[in-house]
């Protein structure tokens, strides 16, 4: 018992020291404002911090206040995101900091309760925010902290399971100094991101190696245990670039899709999943040619001239992988919006020029083939 007593003093003592002295200079420490604190760390799941940073910036430059935007439209708020991905962040966010507005005055939650009732707000977020915002004593367990606490503590159980997580909640409610809160979290949380890392740890640099039973134990890569998620489902779509003729000439057809789902409300280029999905594509590019052209006349009832490979592209969701070709067509019948919209489908159609591109907000995949063609 005195063992481990020291052993969590040690880890403390030695944390908070190293954190002070080698903290990294980000946009989001240089203030305690908890909205601009509560907007990084948003942004920061599943997102690298050097990718982040000029998301963040132009996000609190755009909307520098709780009300800027909780005003503004859902449109504006997707395209301060574009390109970060995880979209339902970003709603989940503008849904919550419109219910700070209305039920706060404007004020980001300063306990558990009351933050945690917010859309989109989970045990970490809630926890980063109360602990680096306002300096009070609660966990904010993400990945790198599992890891970091794994190792210290030898914690050999899978970190996937909520057991695990409420347990190093329990451990840290312990150990946290109620007087340094912010740089106690901030310094776990720096320590699994520079130091702890997952599969190369540099543990001759680490201020805590002394008392690290991983690494006492020789054992420190085989931690933390972490249950194998399933691989992303695969999934082949054709792509359409469809070029307009006559009133749409030198414009491209783009769609809006539904509002709820993947990617809901967001534009893209039409495009088809394959109805033979294989670890290979099978087919020629004149087959796959002649499936986007009956889709597209199923979809609005017209039809497209012949088509031209372009090129392939990919993109990966958390549970996703589109493997995609794309095709350049040309538009049979000059057709205007208002034809278009009279099909009975889930889409929205608009004809614009690449000029346009930015009015719209585009996942990012359809961003870089705008960027190729």
């Amino acid at each position: 018992m005195a063992n481990m007593t020291i052993q969590k003093q040690v880890f403390v003592k030695e944390l908070l020291n190293w954190f002070r002295e080698n903290k990294r200079d980000l946009p989001w420490r240089k203030h305690k404002n908890p909205y601009f604190i509560w907007i990084s760390e948003i942004m920061l799941q599943q997102t690298r911090v050097d990718t982040v940073i000029p998301y963040f910036q132009n996000f609190i430059n755009k909307f520098p206040t709780i009300d800027a935007l909780a005003d503004a439209s859902e449109d504006e708020v997707l395209k301060a995101w574009e390109g970060l991905g995880y979209y339902s962040r970003a709603r989940n966010l503008h849904s919550a900091v419109k219910e700070v507005k209305a039920s706060y005055g404007s004020v980001v939650p300063n306990n558990q309760n009351d933050i945690s009732s917010l859309k989109g707000v989970g045990p970490y977020t809630a926890g980063a925010v109360l602990s680096i915002a306002y300096d009070k004593p609660e966990p904010a367990v993400d990945g790198n902290v599992m890891r970091v606490l794994s190792r210290y503590f030898l914690i050999q159980e899978d970190i996937t399971k909520v057991s695990t997580r409420t347990s190093m909640e329990k451990i840290i409610r312990e150990i946290i100094p109620h007087h340094a809160a912010s740089d106690f979290n901030q310094g776990l949380m720096e320590l699994g991101a520079l130091i702890c890392s997952p599969k190369s740890p540099r543990c001759q640099t680490c201020p805590v190696m002394e008392h690290c039973e991983a690494h006492l134990n020789g054992i420190e890569t085989s931690l933390p245990i972490k249950k194998k998620q399933k691989p992303p489902k695969v999934e082949q779509r054709l792509v359409a670039l469809i070029e307009g003729k006559g009133v749409n000439e030198g414009k491209i057809l783009i769609r809006q899709r539904p509002n709820k789902g993947l990617l809901a409300g967001m534009w893209e280029l039409p495009h088809y999943i394959t109805e033979n999905q294989t670890t290979d594509w099978m087919g020629s590019d004149e087959m796959n040619e002649d499936y986007v052209i009956d889709q597209y006349a199923l979809e609005t009832g017209t039809e497209l001239g012949h088509g031209q490979y372009m090129f392939d592209i990919n993109h990966v969701f958390s549970h996703i992988y589109w493997d995609m070709k794309v095709f350049r067509f040309k538009e049979d019948h000059s057709l205007i919006e208002k034809d278009l919209m009279q099909q009975k489908n889930k889409y929205r159609y608009v004809w614009i020029s690449l000029h346009e591109v930015d009015q719209y907000v585009f996942p990012n995949v359809f961003l870089r083939i705008f960027k190729q063609v």
